[in-house]
């Protein structure tokens, strides 16, 4: 018998006792802040968009004035505070550690503190609202038809088991241990990303060193599929088709196998191992073409084709990560082909490509498929215990 089976066997073998979420916390809605008082540093505000699943994101931080904190007095968050997302993506659940603070609460974030500490653990509610099922609930409770809206009002009425705390505590022991390696795993891919940056930074640096510079257009053609009308396209089908808004991702669109035949015989189509790279949008995304049936948009999306051996396809991939493109447009920037074909790119020779290649590789294997591959696998471990460990039957009276 685990020690948990043994504490409920002792402490509540009839079952846990379900509770109004309001009648054991506090909820509380957050501050309008005001963006154009935002500051290069200070009290740094927690928006909707820092509360990931499980986590506080560091992607895009906005900060108050320190000189503004009496204005926003009720509103500044603690360390262990649980907020959570009332917009958009509603339910997502976050721990605010020291390394956030000093920090506000933003509208439409909710902090959730523990109205007696005795009766229940932040930790322990915090991975019973990280479960999907309570984001399923708070996304079919909320309203609204593009974005939707959860109400605090709901949040309140919303019930939980509440073990004794002892059972928190030994359950909130155990998660937080799988919670804590992927911290570490986390962490630890940051250090990746930023070593692969320096390392490429630096071998892809050809600054007072002898080598060849040629523009784009003096080593490849510029080549895009055929265009594709939207009535061709279907929502199911043989065939990926690719827009700009899925080029990388997972296709939403398809065409028949008998119209990619005709226009990849007929018409411009990329080779096994060639750079597609996005050229509308977001600039330079890119994806090598692993010889996979799929057909791409016209214009978006682009690729070179090669015209000597003088180049590696593999060693363009890397350079063009480090490319300032010259885009042009106001909401929607792109890429036009005559300011893609005048780009100029070091060429080695081929050894040091490879060279190059070979040492980039590793550390994209690295970060882009290793590490986040055992963050995956121990994410499914902690959520098969967490799904376990709080499953509980309720009360009987």
């Amino acid at each position: 018998m685990s020690r948990i089976e043994q504490l409920i066997a002792e402490l509540c073998p009839d079952g846990v006792e379900f509770k109004e979420l309001g009648k054991i916390v506090n909820i509380i809605n957050g501050f309008a802040f005001k963006s154009k008082k935002y500051s290069k540093e200070g009290i740094r505000v927690i928006r909707i968009s820092d509360v990931q699943k499980g986590r506080i994101s560091n992607d895009s931080l906005k900060f108050y004035p320190t000189e503004s904190q009496n204005e926003i007095k009720n509103y500044l968050l603690n360390e262990d505070d649980l907020v959570m997302s009332l917009t958009g993506n509603v339910g997502r659940v976050a721990i605010i550690s020291k390394e956030h603070l000093p920090a506000g609460l933003n509208q439409r974030v909710a902090c959730i503190r523990a109205k007696n500490k005795n009766e229940l653990l932040i930790r322990y509610l915090f991975h019973l609202f990280d479960m999907d099922c309570f984001e399923r609930d708070a996304m079919n409770s909320s309203s609204g038809a593009g974005q939707k809206n959860m109400s605090t009002i709901w949040l309140s009425s919303y019930k939980i088991p509440i073990p004794p705390l002892p059972i928190q505590q030994e359950i909130v022991r155990i998660l937080d241990t799988f919670t804590d390696l992927d911290a570490e795993l986390q962490a630890e891919l940051e250090a990746r990303k930023k070593q692969y940056e320096h390392y490429r930074n630096q071998l892809l640096n050809f600054e007072g060193k002898e080598v060849e510079w040629k523009t784009l257009g003096e080593v490849g053609k510029v080549c895009m599929c055929k265009r594709v009308m939207k009535h061709e396209t279907n929502s199911s089908g043989e065939i990926p088709f690719y827009k700009i808004g899925t080029f990388g991702k997972e296709a939403n669109a398809y065409i028949s196998r008998e119209l990619y035949d005709d226009y990849k015989k007929k018409f411009s189509f990329p080779c096994k191992g060639d750079i597609l790279i996005s050229a509308s949008g977001t600039i330079g995304r890119r994806v090598i073409y692993d010889d996979k049936p799929a057909y791409f948009q016209d214009s978006n999306i682009i690729w070179l084709s090669l015209t000597n051996n003088m180049l590696l396809n593999k060693y363009l991939y890397y350079i063009y990560e480090t490319i300032e493109w010259p885009v042009e447009g106001g909401t929607i920037k792109r890429l036009y082909n005559d300011n893609f074909k005048k780009i100029k790119i070091p060429i080695p020779p081929l050894a040091e490509q490879e060279r190059i290649v070979s040492m980039l590789d590793k550390f994209e294997a690295l970060v882009n498929e290793e590490l986040p591959a055992e963050i995956s696998a121990r994410r499914k471990q902690y959520e098969h215990y967490r799904e376990k460990l709080l499953a509980f039957e309720p009360l009987v009276s």
